[in-house]
């Protein structure tokens, strides 16, 4: 399959944690994140996380565990922002719907010239990194062998494991990567910008509505 001269990788964050984010100046993956004490809401399977953390290893870079990168999708409108949606998934004690989930967004070649770089690896994977099966790669010609139809789909009852393929940063990723900032509505563009004028960091990426993005 024919690989997009243009890839974006999105990772979606409730609006509390963005504030961190950028006076931490990076991204960091759950591992780096344990012992640490919790700041914002939290949105994520706890289960999930666990078996990222403890079980979940990458072919393409042996000993290093899911849990130990920082993930990222190669659309927005993710399946999970869908279960945050709906309200109802047994997993998720999060209940506060999508609207205050925001899309950060960066280009994945930028990110892959910044890993390669920084000596700091990186994957993506077929599918759920976060299910019991997937296959992994660190080639970034191998990027053809994602099934983009069903990353780009909008219906993906069929599909729902592939759309869900993911890009991995190891231990972090920088807010400088971040080119722009998704979000459901007016209201939320206000709010984020009001993060982003109140940091003391001179990156401000340019925030977007995108309703398109959203259920």
């Amino acid at each position: 399959m024919t690989i997009p001269d243009e890839i974006k990788i999105y990772h979606i964050a409730h609006i509390s944690k963005l504030s961190s984010i950028i006076a931490d100046g990076f991204l960091y993956s759950d591992a780096k994140m344990c012992g640490r004490e919790p700041v914002g809401v939290a949105i994520g399977m706890s289960e999930i996380k666990r078996r990222r953390l403890e079980n979940l290893t990458l072919k393409s870079h042996p000993g290093l565990y899911v849990g130990q990168c920082v993930p990222l999708y190669f659309c927005p409108r993710s399946v999970m922002l869908y279960m945050f949606h709906m309200k109802n998934h047994p997993d998720i004690e999060y209940r506060g719907g999508q609207e205050a989930i925001i899309h950060l967004v960066a280009d994945l070649r930028k990110t892959v010239d910044w890993a390669k770089a920084n000596n700091v690896r990186w994957a993506f994977t077929s599918s759920n990194a976060g299910s019991n099966y997937f296959d992994d790669f660190s080639d970034i010609n191998d990027l053809k062998k994602l099934d983009w139809d069903a990353i780009n789909a909008q219906q993906w009852s069929d599909c729902r494991d592939k759309k869900q393929a993911e890009f991995l940063v190891e231990k972090k990723m920088p807010w400088n990567l971040f080119e722009n900032i998704g979000v459901y509505s007016f209201e939320w563009v206000s709010e984020v910008n009001d993060v982003l004028a109140k940091s003391y960091n001179n990156h401000k990426p340019i925030v977007r509505i995108c309703r398109e993005w959203y259920y």
